[in-house]
């Protein structure tokens, strides 16, 4: 049985807005799916099908037939908010797509499937992730599946990705290269320049022909996917610089989620930084330091800008001072830590940041000795050396 998630935590996972879906509301992502289907299906003269799916899926659905392995390591709790042993809120939008699947193989079977058709499957997804301008852990995803009753091939590979950064990022260069997926033959990863940075907005690959089959499509029919971040496809149309903005509840921000226009910068808040210095065990990455901070601020986690590792220090090449003073022990490392902290619609109080500061170093720090910001009183063990 894998660790699951709360009741509280996933109530608060199943409360926040899906921005992609129009009945909870407005929002530029819509626009942004409705622009890349138009274009997408007049180029190709297809018809349009959008599935959305429930946010809690199977693990079926999500891993297997998609042809995960058993011993991914995306599987492990870490990575997903198990609700179960047989389910979990979706880690990506592909876990939409064997439902998408099913529905146009009974339509095949009854004769009625057109024979060539993009199915569209939008929607929130959860995952961990690092915590800075352009990562969240809740993003919005699109996966883009053209079926077709005859061969597709890398030519029209090329022509997706092409008409997609044609009618959204216009002017700007993109390149791909190779990825490996277990549902894509000839798998790639998409990005865009941006200010001459690189940026992913999706990966894609030619449908594999087994996972067709698995669906109850046959061998005559064929197909090309393609997963979008949604988000970060939205900061480059719109020139938007914080991931954050995109849930702002400020109304000189909220209102420019409406549309694809370009983004007015609105007064900017100054950040804080604090580093902190904590003991870590050796297998931690950032996402794990942003999961955990997520998990303990609740919805404080907004004012949280970046958690960015600056150092890291074996424990084995620390001074015996510096490892009494962390509480840390062999096989675990030294990190700075330097959290940014900038609330999108004030400015924090020194007081503030320093009470958030504590909540994050309890997070994170792995040690048995304790150093806090606003007042608590430090314990010191002995570290284990």
């Amino acid at each position: 049985m894998p660790r699951t998630i709360s009741a509280a935590e996933l109530a608060h996972d199943l409360e926040l807005r899906d921005l992609t879906d129009p009945s909870a509301g407005p929002h530029a992502l819509q626009a942004i799916v409705d622009t890349i289907t138009t274009a997408l299906c007049t180029t190709w003269s297809c018809d349009l099908r959008v599935h959305r799916g429930e946010r809690i899926t199977t693990v079926e659905d999500n891993y297997d037939r998609l042809g995960f392995s058993r011993d991914v390591v995306t599987r492990d709790a870490r990575y997903t908010r198990y609700v179960d042993e047989a389910h979990m809120l979706r880690s990506h939008s592909s876990a939409i797509v064997p439902g998408a699947l099913e529905e146009l193989a009974v339509e095949d079977g009854s004769h009625a499937a057109p024979d060539d058709v993009l199915l569209a499957c939008p929607g929130i997804c959860y995952r961990r992730d690092a915590i800075d301008w352009q990562h969240t852990g809740t993003p919005q995803q699109l996966d883009l599946w053209r079926i077709a009753r005859r061969p597709l091939d890398n030519a029209d590979l090329d022509e997706m990705i092409d008409t997609i950064c044609r009618v959204l990022v216009p002017g700007r260069r993109h390149r791909w290269e190779p990825r490996v997926h277990p549902y894509t033959l000839d798998g790639r990863q998409v990005d865009v320049e941006w200010d001459g940075t690189w940026v992913e907005i999706g990966e894609c690959g030619l449908a594999h022909p087994d996972l067709l089959e698995r669906c109850g499509l046959g061998r005559s029919w064929s197909g090309l996917a393609l997963g979008m971040g949604l988000d970060r496809l939205l900061m480059l149309v719109k020139g938007i610089g914080d991931i954050r903005l995109l849930r702002s509840s400020d109304p000189r921000v909220r209102e420019q989620m409406l549309t694809l226009d370009p983004y007015h910068l609105v007064s900017a808040m100054p950040p804080i930084r604090r580093d902190l210095s904590i003991a870590a065990d050796e297998s931690d990455q950032v996402e794990d330091l942003g999961d955990r901070v997520r998990d303990a601020l609740g919805d404080d986690a907004d004012v949280v800008e970046e958690v960015a590792v600056i150092s890291s220090t074996a424990a084995a090449d620390l001074p015996a001072a510096a490892c009494q003073r962390l509480g840390i022990g062999l096989g675990q490392v030294n990190l700075l830590v330097r959290v940014t902290l900038r609330a999108l619609d004030r400015t924090l109080s020194a007081a503030e940041a320093n009470e958030l500061r504590d909540r994050i170093y309890a997070a994170l720090h792995r040690g048995t000795a304790h150093m806090w910001a606003a007042g608590r009183v430090a314990t010191s063990e002995s570290c284990g050396r």
